[in-house]
Formats: C-alpha cells, structure tokens, sequence
C-alpha cells in the first residue's frame, strides 16, 4: 500500500511539472522584440518633478537617530513606576511634570554623550523632577532618583 502511494505522488508530480512546462515559452518560438532609441527628455522626469528638496529640511543622520532611541529609552526609565501617581495630579501639575521631565531626559542624555559620567548631576536632575509631585516622602525621592540613576547608567554602558 505505502508503494501504490508513492507511485501515485510520483505520477501527480509528472502532471504538474508538463503543466508547468507548457505554460513556459519556448525561446525559439519568442518574437524578438525591437527596441527604438530612447527620446529626449526636455522637461524633469517624472520622478524629479514629484521630489521636491527644500533646503530648510534638515537630514536625519544615524547619531541623530541613535540619540533619540536613547532619549525614548531614558524616558521609559524614568517614568517607570510613577503611573499612579502622575494620574493623581492636578492637570496643571501634570503639564508641568512632562515639561520638566522631558527637559530632565534631555539634559541626561547630554550628560550621557560624555565620555566621563558623572552620576551625582544625574541623580540631581531627577530629583529635581521628582520634586514637583506634591506630597512625595524626600527619602522616596532620594530612592527614586538612585534607583532610576542605576539604570539610566546601566543603559549607558549597554551602549
């Protein structure tokens, strides 16, 4: 029974393969296909018209790129863990929370551009954000500020 089967594959590929055989042209039988010479092109293409360049446009470089995937992740840091409590705070004072985190994750990463870290103006910046959460414990916020330092550091030397 398992050699009927398999004369039976064999015999459904054979089919298939003179399908596919005959739907392939011959090259004998192809008409040759005559090329006339290119004309002149007097306007821009069709693909130039369609670019158009503007000089103020600033290229994006790969270090520019490198930059902000790190400015994302430093971010990410430091707004692990505070979910609830930003969703605690006022509107205004949520406005300004992001302002000054966002100026926080800027200045670090500056700082992390360096090749001489220094953690104590790194572990300062977000203390200083820390500190517009109303009513926060200062240990919470010196916690905080290390931990978060910790790992800001860490992401530095996986890079």
């Amino acid at each position: 029974m398992a050699v009927e089967k398999i004369v039976e594959e064999l015999q459904i590929d054979q089919v298939q393969s003179k399908k596919i055989a005959e739907k392939i042209p011959n090259p004998d039988s192809e008409k040759k296909i005559e090329l006339s010479p290119p004309e002149k092109i007097t306007k821009k293409s069709t693909v130039e018209s369609k670019i158009s360049i503007n000089p103020q446009t600033s290229v994006v470089t790969p270090a520019q790129n490198w930059n902000a995937q790190r400015a994302a992740a430093i971010d990410a840091i430091l707004s692990e863990g505070l979910n609830e409590i930003f969703l605690n705070m006022k509107p205004s004072d949520q406005k300004i929370f992001i302002k000054k985190g966002e100026e926080a994750v800027a200045k670090i990463n500056e700082l992390l551009n360096k090749s001489k870290i220094n953690i104590n103006k790194i572990i300062a910046i977000i203390k200083d954000w820390l500190k517009i959460i109303p009513g926060v414990n200062k240990f919470f916020i010196e916690q905080e500020a290390k931990i978060k330092a910790d790992t800001v550091i860490k992401l530095k030397n996986k890079i």
